[in-house]
């Protein structure tokens, strides 16, 4: 009789070998129950140990599905190439299309919010002050959620620029700023790394062996005035942050 590390070992070679897809459902707990002649319990406790290490997933409509982990590189160039001229993608599609796969934002939420004291603190404002919110979910493939972005814009900017509408923003919204003259002169990030928590793990469908890494980003305009505050968190296997062609030189060791 087999014991449930047996049946995870067993699973997760098979994954390895590609017998088992990404995107593809695992046999049923009775398949799994009848070839290694176990309880339910134990095949629940084989693949519960492969969620938790982000392998696999719950599907909402049933079943047991082998989990996506296509690495999505991010350059700090997405910001700089999504702005060539003619260009009508933002950063995320930008930067998944160079890497060879279909990423696209999906709006999931965009309101009316009054600022806390940090978000004030980054953007410049009182507390207090009106913002605009806007929740977006990074995506490729038809349905394979990569990173969550949360983002405030003061109401003024984000009303003058026409990001506060569900409306696609063709571009980018970077690119919209630019057009009522908040053209992005610097940009400022921190990335960390943290436990997810519970709703993250549900949307990013990874188990508690697997770290989200988180990105702040405070972006500013020509004239030095905070116009976004960023927020982005995903799963540490699907991302890599790659700051390319930094200037090392000051101008006196030039």
């Amino acid at each position: 009789m087999s014991s449930s590390g047996d049946i995870a070992a067993d699973l997760r070679r098979r994954i390895s070998a590609g017998e088992y897809p990404p995107g593809s459902k695992l046999p049923t707990n009775q398949d799994l129950m009848s070839a290694h002649g176990v309880s339910k319990a134990t095949v629940t406790k084989a693949t519960s140990e492969l969620a938790e290490e982000g392998l696999v997933y719950t599907a909402k409509r049933g079943g047991t599905r082998v989990r996506h982990r296509t690495q999505v590189r991010l350059p700090l160039s997405r910001y700089s190439r999504a702005l060539a001229p003619g260009g009508t993608r933002g950063p995320w599609e930008t930067a998944t299309a160079e890497v060879g796969v279909d990423g696209h934002m999906q709006l999931v939420q965009v309101e009316p919010v009054e600022a806390p004291s940090d978000l004030a603190a980054l953007l410049e404002l009182a507390p207090g002050d009106s913002l605009i919110y806007r929740l977006r979910h990074a995506i490729i493939r038809p349905d394979d959620l990569v990173q969550l972005q949360h983002a405030w814009y003061p109401r003024d900017i984000a009303e003058a620029a026409g990001i506060d509408t569900t409306e696609k923003i063709a571009g980018g919204i970077y690119r919209k700023l630019a057009a009522t003259g908040h053209q992005r002169a610097t940009a400022s990030e921190t990335v960390a790394v943290r436990t997810p928590t519970a709703d993250e793990a549900a949307l990013l469908r990874v188990g508690g062996r697997v770290s989200v890494i988180t990105l702040e980003r405070i972006t500013k305009d020509v004239a030095g005035r905070p116009i976004e505050v960023l927020r982005a968190i995903a799963a540490a296997d699907r991302v890599a942050f790659t700051y390319d062609d930094l200037p090392l030189l000051s101008a006196s060791e030039g």
